[in-house]
C-alpha cells in the first residue's frame, strides 16, 4: 500500500488551495457594496428592529422631527426673536435640523454597528465594513420624512428649484455622507477596544448644533468676526449645512440673489469641494485605520 505523505514546508500551502482565501480577508468599502445583497439583509434588519412593537411605526420618523422643529422654532424663533432676523426662520433651521440630524445619527450609529453587531461577526465572515455602512443608509432612510416635511414647507413659502441650487445641494449632502461614514468606520473600531467612544460621540454631537448656522444664520458670524469668518468654514459640517440652505431655503426669500449675497459666503462652491476632497481623504484614512485594527476584533468582542 502507498501512503500520501503532505511534504509541504511550514510555509507552502496543501495542494488544491492556492486560489482559496477567507472570505473576511477581502474586506473593505468595494467589497461592501459587491456584496449587496448581504448589505440589503442588513439594512432590512434594523429598520425592522427599530420599528419592532411599535403601533405607529414610521409615522414616529414624521412626528419626532416635525416636534423638534415646533420646539426650535417657537423657542428660538418666537421667544428669543431670531424670527425678526433672519427670513423664513422656520426653513432656516429646518433645513439645517433636517441634515445634522442625519449626520449624528449616522455617527452615533455607526459607531456602536460592530459592538452591537458582534454575534454576527463571530459568525459569519464579511467585510466588517458592511455594518456601519449599513447604520449609515438606516440613516439616511429615516432622513426621508424629515427631507419631505422640508421640500413640503418650502415650496408652501415659494421654493421653486434652479440649477446651482440643486448641485449645492447635492454637494452638501455627499459631504454629510461621507464624512459620517469616515468617522463611523474609525469610532467603530475604536469602540471594540474601549467603549467610551459611544460616550465621546455623544458629547461631540451636542456641540454639532451650535458649531453651524442652524439657530443663527453665517451673515451673524461675519458680521461678529469679520475677516476671521473664514476659519468658521474651516467646519465641513458649517460649509454643507450653507450649501443645503443655498437648496432650500435662499429660493425662499424675497430676493435670492441679495440673500445669495448677503446671507452666504462668497467662495461657497470652491470651499464645498475643498470640503468634499477633504472627507475623502479622511474617508481613506479611516478605511486603513480599520483595516488594521479589525483583525483584533474577534479576541476583543
Amino acid at each position: 500500500m502507498t501512503t500520501l505523505v503532505d511534504r509541504s514546508g511550514p510555509n507552502e500551502r496543501p495542494s488544491g488551495t492556492e486560489g482559496m482565501q477567507s472570505p473576511a480577508s477581502t474586506s473593505g468599502l468595494l467589497e461592501v457594496f459587491r456584496r449587496r445583497y448581504v448589505l440589503r439583509l442588513l439594512v432590512k434588519r434594523e429598520l425592522s428592529a427599530r420599528y419592532q412593537g411599535s403601533f405607529l411605526g414610521m409615522v414616529w420618523s414624521y412626528i419626532q422631527p416635525l416636534v423638534r422643529f415646533l420646539l426650535y422654532y417657537f423657542v428660538i424663533g418666537e421667544i428669543i426673536g431670531m424670527g425678526n432676523v433672519v427670513e423664513n426662520f422656520a426653513i432656516h433651521v429646518f433645513t439645517a435640523m433636517v441634515f445634522v440630524n442625519y449626520f449624528t445619527e449616522s455617527f452615533t450609529a455607526g459607531t456602536r454597528s460592530i459592538v452591537r453587531n458582534s454575534s454576527i461577526i463571530k459568525k459569519m465572515a464579511v467585510p466588517r465594513e458592511m455594518f456601519p455602512v449599513a447604520s449609515m443608509i438606516v440613516s439616511a432612510y429615516h432622513t426621508i420624512p424629515g427631507m419631505v416635511i422640508l421640500l413640503g414647507a418650502s415650496m408652501i413659502v415659494g421654493w421653486q428649484p434652479d440649477p446651482v441650487g440643486l448641485a449645492a445641494g447635492l454637494l452638501g449632502f455627499l459631504i454629510f455622507t461621507v464624512l459620517g461614514t469616515a468617522l463611523a468606520l474609525l469610532f467603530s473600531a475604536a469602540n471594540v477596544f474601549a467603549r467610551d467612544f459611544s460616550n465621546v460621540v455623544q458629547t461631540l454631537n451636542q456641540f454639532v448644533q451650535f458649531s453651524v448656522p442652524m439657530i443663527y444664520p453665517y451673515s451673524l458670524v461675519d458680521a461678529r468676526f469679520g475677516e476671521f469668518a473664514h476659519f468658521y468654514l474651516l467646519n465641513p459640517l458649517a460649509e454643507a449645512v450653507l450649501l443645503m440652505q443655498r437648496c432650500f431655503w435662499v429660493p425662499t426669500t424675497d430676493d435670492p440673489t441679495l440673500s445669495n449675497l448677503t446671507e452666504m459666503p462668497p467662495n461657497l462652491f470652491p470651499i464645498g469641494f475643498a470640503h468634499l476632497a477633504g472627507t475623502l481623504v479622511v474617508l481613506v484614512i479611516a478605511q486603513l485605520v480599520f483595516i488594521r485594527l479589525e483583525k483584533k476584533f474577534p479576541e476583543r468582542l
